[in-house]
């Protein structure tokens, strides 16, 4: 099988108090392992089984696009993340937040509403076109800035099963106690990606 659960980048109880180690294990041991394993059945023995991940979320559609796609996202969103996450950004990174959205306060306030108002399951994206200009783009279901030729740079997965466990229905508070774990670090690296 190519496409295989990556190892996590801390334990799963490591991000407590803003999300569980239930939660952690529900949603990256269950989800997130489910999605490569239905990818897995969908293109085992098929030309697409020979793509990378990132290349095969690009180019397909229906089942193998959700999965694959929600199998992407979802490493992505696990790496977004650090215990010893939170803060501001610096750099680059900082000076496109200013740039773009009036401040890292603006743009925090921003991709927070988005989140929070975004209809059903999806994710709230911070993404970069191709003059490396950001915006957020708030996705339902597996969609994902890839899809939209735009570089994805940060994102929030504002399906249920990311917060119940902890949260039931308050997803605001879930947003919020988001910012505490954001890796600042990974973030700017995938900004600086051509």
């Amino acid at each position: 099988m190519k496409h295989q659960l990556p190892e996590l980048p801390y334990d799963l109880g490591e991000l407590a108090p803003f999300v569980s180690e239930e939660q952690m294990d529900f949603h990256y041991n269950k989800h997130h392992a489910g999605y490569f394993k239905k990818l897995d059945g969908l293109i085992q023995g098929k030309p697409e089984e020979e793509l990378e991940l990132k290349e095969l979320v690009a180019s397909s559609s229906g089942g193998v696009f959700n999965n694959a796609a929600q199998a992407w996202n979802h490493t992505f969103f696990w790496n977004c993340m650090s215990p010893n996450g939170g803060g501001k950004p610096s750099g680059e990174l900082m000076t496109a937040l200013e740039r773009d959205f009036g401040g890292f306060e603006a743009f925090k306030q921003e991709m927070s509403d988005k989140a929070a108002a975004l209809f059903g399951s999806g994710w709230a994206w911070l993404a970069k076109n191709s003059e490396g200009k950001l915006e957020i783009m708030p996705l339902g279901n597996a969609d994902t800035p890839l899809k939209h030729n735009k570089e994805p740079v940060l994102t929030l997965d504002v399906w249920e099963h990311a917060y119940y466990i902890d949260y039931r229905n308050r997803r605001p508070d879930f947003i919020e106690g988001f910012w505490d774990v954001v890796n600042w670090d990974f973030v700017s690296q995938s900004y600086a990606q051509k």
